[in-house]
């Protein structure tokens, strides 16, 4: 009689069996379901940065429930305007409109129902520095607050602050390399470093501390006006009425107005007296006389601190890798030299050899380019080189640590402007974000495997 039972006993077991693998598979099924990441909500910031050339509207998004912890704000999307608002100083009211198109980009990138609450900045540097235009600003201001953003004002960052926020973007996007930054616009220049040799005591006024991921970092940093390189090519330039310039290619000639290469606040007090209307503007493309030229623009000869840059402002000992952004990226990329394993030397001849090239010969090389932005170079290549040597005190062995950075990680441009709304929101992160033991599919697989373990050891 027991062996009839058998057969309905062995059933049992396997309809048991069958059932306890599907409420298994069931329970990871609902376990994978109920933890799958639900879909994501963005805030966002719009952070203004009118330089002296050009104004980039930048749109930042970072996940909502995350604001001080470990949602990355990126860059979602950029608009460039051109010319920047400084050179409205004339008009006004034509800077802010200047904005419009961008503005109305930016609407279309945010969803709507976030734009109340999106934070809206505008932050001028060095070219509006020069200028200081209330009435600029003021046109500025009335434009911006007539878009539906949370418009928070506009302001001029000073020197020290363009170079600190730069430092901040830098090492916030990528935390592993506490690097340097190093920043080139059209009106100023800056540079920004931590050194073991720097606790701000021989010169305060080139110091600030920024807490960021669990450490505190005391920074050097000095901002030069007048020392971006369209201002620093007035300051070259301004000389005898017939100039024959080693910094513009041989075959190079043009008549320009005087007037108008004194126009800034950076060469107004050179004016020679009883100066004529307009100059023969002559290329003879040399190199080495170039810098000559820039080193003219540099003062060494007095320094009343352990070491100088350069016009007597102190300068620790250099340390450590720098991200070098802006027109120093654009200027090496036109010259295809931003792979720093390039020597210096190299390097130096490359930019000799492309300043003694003939003017035609440069056009018919560069079809692309217009041509307002493609007689520059040979003197933006030259100049900076020799503010990274001469000024700054990098050498052929230094050289290296120099990354050239166009698009950070994730995208964002490397500048002041992520630094400077990461800031205003506090949301600069204080302390290194938590990380989860194992990746989230690492977690389900050692889960799921441990449970069909238990039921395989169950049907034994």
């Amino acid at each position: 009689a027991m062996k009839e039972k058998n057969p309905w006993h062995k059933s049992g077991i396997v309809i048991v069996a069958v059932i306890a693998v599907v409420a298994v598979v069931a329970l990871v099924v609902v376990f994978v379901v109920q933890n799958m990441p639900l879909p994501q909500k963005y805030k966002y910031g719009i952070v203004l940065d009118a330089g002296s050339s050009h104004t980039t509207v930048f749109i930042y998004e970072w996940p909502a429930e995350k604001d001080n912890n470990t949602g990355r704000a990126e860059q979602k999307h950029s608009c460039n305007v051109k010319p920047g608002i400084s050179s409205y100083a004339g008009t006004p009211w034509k800077a802010g409109q200047s904005l419009r198109e961008c503005m109305r980009e930016a609407e279309k990138n945010i969803p709507k129902q976030r734009h109340a609450q999106t934070p809206l900045y505008l932050g001028a540097t060095a070219g509006m520095r020069l200028l200081a235009s209330d009435e600029v600003f003021r046109a500025v201001s009335e434009t911006l607050q007539t878009f539906p953003f949370s418009y928070q004002g506009a302001r001029i960052l000073s020197g020290q602050e363009e170079g600190a926020f730069g430092w901040v973007t830098v090492n916030y996007l990528d935390d592993r390399l506490k690097q340097g930054a190093l920043d080139l616009g059209g009106a100023s220049t800056q540079i920004s470093f931590v050194s073991k040799m720097f606790d701000g005591s021989e010169s305060p006024g080139n110091s600030v501390t920024f807490r960021l991921y669990g450490n505190d970092y005391n920074l050097y940093t000095h901002s030069f006006l007048c020392y971006g390189k369209d201002q620093a090519l007035k300051m070259a330039l301004s000389g005898p009425p017939a100039i024959r310039d080693p910094c513009f290619h041989p075959e190079y000639v043009e008549t320009k107005e005087y007037s108008k290469l004194y126009d800034s606040p950076c060469v107004s007090d050179r004016k020679p007296q009883g100066a004529p209307a307009f100059f023969q503007h002559t290329g003879i493309g040399n190199f080495q006389q170039c810098q000559d030229v820039v080193r003219s623009l540099f003062n060494f000869s007095q320094c009343k601190y352990s070491q100088c840059s350069l016009n007597g402002v102190y300068q620790p000992p250099l340390q450590g890798v720098f991200g070098a952004f802006s027109a120093y990226y654009y200027i090496m990329d036109f010259f295809n030299l931003t792979d720093t394993s390039i020597p210096l030397d190299t390097v130096k001849e490359r930019i000799a050899r492309f300043c003694a090239t003939p003017w035609q010969q440069v056009k018919q090389q560069n079809p692309g380019i217009k041509l307002k932005y493609l007689v520059g170079y040979c003197f933006a290549g030259t100049y900076l080189l020799t503010l990274l040597t001469d000024g700054y005190n990098f050498t052929s062995e230094t050289y290296s640590n120099i990354k050239f950075i166009h698009k950070q990680i994730k995208g964002s441009d490397a500048g002041w402007t992520l630094g400077y709304m990461l800031n205003l929101t506090n949301m600069i992160p204080a302390e290194a974000p938590n990380e989860p033991p194992l990746p989230y599919a690492g977690y389900v697989v050692i889960v799921t495997v441990i449970i069909i373990l238990l039921v395989v050891l169950f049907l034994f």
